[in-house]
C-alpha cells in the first residue's frame, strides 16, 4: 500500500459504511493498469499492478461485515485479480486448490529462483485475513530461499467453512498439499502465522510434530476466549461472521475453543513468539504464555512499542523472522 493511496481513500470518509466503496474505487484504478499493461504486452508490470489491486479489493472488504453482499464482490474481484497476476510475478505464482469437508482450501505457492527441493513456508492470515494481502512478507522468505504457500483456511477468504479452533485436520490438507508440490523439500516446512493466524500455526505445530521443522507465531492468542471483553465490537462481530454463530453469546462460546491450553506442550519444533507490548486487541502475557508453554525450544521477541502485529515496527521483526525460519530450514537435511 501506498501512503498516497491510503490517504486519498480515507480523507473523504465519513462513515464506516463508506469504507469498501472507497477502496474498491481505487483497487479499479489499479486493475485498469493492469489490465493495459497485459494488452500491451508489459507482463511485469502488469502482475505489479494487479497484485496491488488485489491487495486494496481485500482491505476494502477487511472485517466489513455490515454489507457482505458489497464485500463479497470487492472478494471476487481480489480473488480474480491476484490469479491474473500470478504467471507475471517475480519469482510466478501458481493456484493450488484442495478439497476439504465439502469446501475449498484455496492457496498460492511461489518457489524462489535456483534449483531444488526448496525448504517451503505455509503461511496462515488471521481474523478475516486472506492470502491476497502477503506479497510483502512472501519477498523476505522467497529471497532467502524459501518457497511459500499462503492460504485461506476455515473462515478466510476464498473457504466457505466457519472459524475452527482445532486446526490439526485443515492443517494436515495444507501441509499435505504442500509437501506434494514439485519444488518443495518435503522435510523442510516452516508454519508461519499473523493475528488469529498466529493460533493457527502453533495449532498446527503442535499436531503435526515433526512434519513441521519450525513456527512463527505473531500476535496470536493464546486463549482467544479470555481476550473476548477487551476486543472491539467491530472484530467480535466479523468473528461471529465468520464461525458461523447466529449471536454473540454463541460467539464467544466458540472463540473459547480457540486456545492452546493443554497443547502447547505438544510443540515440540522450534518456536518463535513474536509480539508487541502495545497490542491493543491481544493482551501482550498471552505471548509470554505460549513460549512458556512450548515443548520445545522457544524464543519470545517482544517489541515495547509493537502494536497488534508489530505492523508499526516491521524492519525490526520481519527481516528476522524470515532469517530465523531460513537458519532452522536450511539446517534440516534434504529428503
Amino acid at each position: 500500500m501506498t501512503v498516497s493511496d491510503f490517504e486519498r481513500v480515507t480523507r473523504d470518509l465519513d462513515t464506516w459504511d463508506e469504507w469498501c466503496a472507497a477502496w474498491s474505487s481505487v483497487a479499479s484504478e489499479h486493475e485498469a493498469l493492469g489490465r493495459q499493461a497485459l494488452a500491451t504486452g508489459r507482463h511485469l508490470s502488469a502482475g505489479q499492478h494487479l497484485a496491488q489491486a488485489a491487495l486494496y479489493f481485500h482491505f476494502a472488504k477487511f472485517v466489513f461485515v455490515t454489507d457482505l453482499d458489497q464485500a463479497r464482490r470487492a472478494h471476487l474481484r481480489a480473488v480474480a485479480c491476484l490469479d491474473d497476476a500470478l504467471p507475471h510475478l517475480s519469482p510466478p505464482g501458481r493456484r493450488i486448490e484442495i478439497d476439504f469437508e465439502g469446501g475449498v482450501l484455496a492457496g498460492i505457492l511461489r518457489l524462489p529462483f535456483g534449483p531444488g527441493p526448496h525448504p517451503a513456508v505455509l503461511m496462515l492470515s488471521g481474523l478475516d485475513s486472506a492470502k491476497e494481502e502477503h506479497r510483502v512478507v512472501e519477498r523476505l522468505f522467497l529471497e532467502r530461499g524459501l518457497a511459500t504457500f499462503a492460504v485461506d483456511g476455515p473462515g478466510q477468504g476464498e473457504c466457505s467453512l466457519p472459524i475452527r479452533g482445532d486446526w490439526s485436520l485443515p492443517g494436515k490438507a495444507l501441509l499435505d498439499a504442500l509437501a506434494a508440490s514439485s519444488g518443495v523439500d518435503r522435510s523442510r516446512i516452516g508454519v508461519w502465522g499473523v493475528s488469529l493466524g498466529g493460533y493457527y500455526a502453533p495449532r498446527v505445530a503442535a499436531a503435526l510434530g515433526e512434519r513441521v521443522a519450525a513456527c512463527v507465531a505473531l500476535a496470536g492468542p493464546y486463549d482467544f476466549g479470555d481476550c473476548w471483553s477487551g476486543l472491539p465490537l467491530l472484530t467480535r462481530e466479523t468473528f461471529r461472521v465468520r464461525a458461523g454463530a447466529s449471536n454473540e453469546e454463541e460467539a464467544r462460546r466458540i472463540a473459547y475453543t480457540l486456545t492452546m491450553e493443554g497443547i502447547a506442550p505438544s510443540i515440540t519444533a522450534p518456536l518463535l513468539v513474536v509480539f508487541g507490548r502495545k497490542d491493543r486487541l491481544i493482551p501482550w502475557r498471552q505471548a509470554e504464555r505460549l513460549a512458556a508453554t512450548a515443548g520445545g525450544d522457544s524464543e519470545l521477541l517482544m517489541l515495547e512499542e509493537g502494536n497488534h502485529g508489530c505492523a508499526n515496527l516491521a524492519p525490526w521483526h520481519r527481516p528476522y523472522t524470515a532469517d530465523w525460519l531460513a537458519q532452522r530450514l536450511r539446517s534440516k537435511g534434504i529428503s
